[in-house]
């Protein structure tokens, strides 16, 4: 494997578990952060090559203390893979700053915190990999789920403001914005979920893009084609497909599946 020390955050589900699952499996030193002990624990008792670490990623003193002592026990990091994050739906009926707040502190600040902690022993080094994940909701603001676009587009942004530096330090960096996957993050998700593909073909990609070290790693391609294009949609025809195609529809009255209180 091309790496040998790994630090993966939100890893107590989702991409970041199977990821750190299949890693591991192939000898590589995980380290895996959530907030979650109990799943951490368990995940690491059933997988030999990982490593607990708890960790909430909007704590900066944390998060740098955590990075340096996961390099201490396992030696330099050589990929992070930044994958916590929230998925809150909210639209402007029920809009709440507090929700915004948390899902850009989250997602966004998380990020911030654990790049703080990685670029510069990265950097003196003149070698490593960070990813961070975002989503195709970046590329474009999506109905009832504004501050998760929000929080996805300013990773993007970040991404792309960083990368020319970061590659002059000999520091590979991967923007890696999934479309929908079949996770716990996406359970109960009221919104359109076209092209939604399992988690196992999702890490597939993910690992495949990662090896290449490619800066954009999207899939599947056709709703990151389709999101770009409606990015570049005159304004009138881009609000016009977000109301007639990307709401939702009025919940049925008695729907339990429907979370209107979300939205």
């Amino acid at each position: 494997m091309a790496w040998q020390s790994v630090w993966i955050t939100g890893g107590s589900s989702g991409i970041g578990r199977e990821l750190a699952v299949r890693l591991a499996r192939r000898g590589v030193r995980v380290a895996i952060s959530a907030r979650s002990q109990a799943d951490l624990a368990a995940l690491a008792a059933s997988a030999p090559g990982i490593t607990a670490y708890p960790l909430d990623v909007t704590d900066r003193q944390a998060v740098l203390a955590t990075a340096a002592q996961i390099a201490v026990a396992q030696g330099a990091i050589d990929l992070a893979v930044l994958s916590a994050g929230i998925f809150r739906p909210m639209g402007a009926r029920r809009f709440s700053a507090e929700t915004a707040d948390q899902v850009m502190a989250i997602n966004y600040g998380g990020i911030c915190n654990a790049l703080e902690a990685l670029i510069a022993p990265m950097a003196e080094r003149g070698s490593g990999h960070i990813a961070l994940l975002s989503s195709v909701a970046g590329y474009a603001g999506l109905p009832k789920l504004a501050p998760y676009s929000a929080s996805k587009s300013a990773i993007n942004t970040l991404a792309e403001s960083l990368n020319p530096e970061l590659a002059d330090m000999g520091i590979t960096l991967s923007l890696v914005t999934p479309g929908y996957i079949e996770t716990p993050l996406t359970d109960g998700n009221p919104m359109p979920m076209p092209f939604l593909i399992p988690l196992d073909k999702a890490v597939d990609r993910l690992e495949a893009g990662l090896a290449a070290r490619h800066f954009e790693i999207a899939f599947p391609w056709q709703i990151r084609l389709l999101l770009k294009a409606y990015r570049r949609a005159p304004y009138p025809l881009f609000f016009w497909i977000a109301r007639n195609f990307l709401t939702p529809p009025p919940a049925r009255r008695g729907d339990p599946q429907r979370l209107d209180n979300e939205i």
